[in-house]
């Protein structure tokens, strides 16, 4: 039941998402990704919202939480389930772990995409 729980709740971010992408590319233009910007910060502050609700109140079920989370804020960007990560390594004291998350996280993710790229632009070229 969790997995349709999550499911749903994606198939709603991302149609938020793309709902958003649309608004912000045609308000902004495409000369800058702002669209991503904006996903990210504010899947970010809705995650925090959330959390943060959870955390002080707990009056949600974990399938609540797993449909709001997981599904809705995971569908909408994956960005507020790291900065979520990250926050929770940081308050935790874990000051270095949370040094070598982020910095793995930016430096191997992006890595990640541009060795996808070569790989791509070498096998179909």
């Amino acid at each position: 039941m969790n997995y349709l729980i999550v499911f749903i709740g994606a198939g709603i971010g991302g149609a938020i998402r793309h709902g958003v992408n649309s608004a912000t590319l045609r308000v902004l233009g495409p000369d800058f990704p702002w669209w991503t910007l904006v996903i990210n910060v504010l899947g970010s502050l809705t995650m925090g919202l959330v959390a943060g609700y959870f955390a002080f109140k707990g009056e949600a079920s974990q399938s609540w939480r797993l449909f709001l989370t997981t599904g809705i804020l995971g569908g909408f960007t994956t960005f507020s389930a790291f900065s979520l990560d990250t926050a929770m390594l940081y308050e935790r004291g874990a000051v270095g772990p949370v040094a070598f998350y982020v910095l793995a996280s930016v430096l191997l993710s992006i890595g990640a995409v541009f060795l996808g790229l070569a790989i791509m632009r070498s096998s179909l070229a």
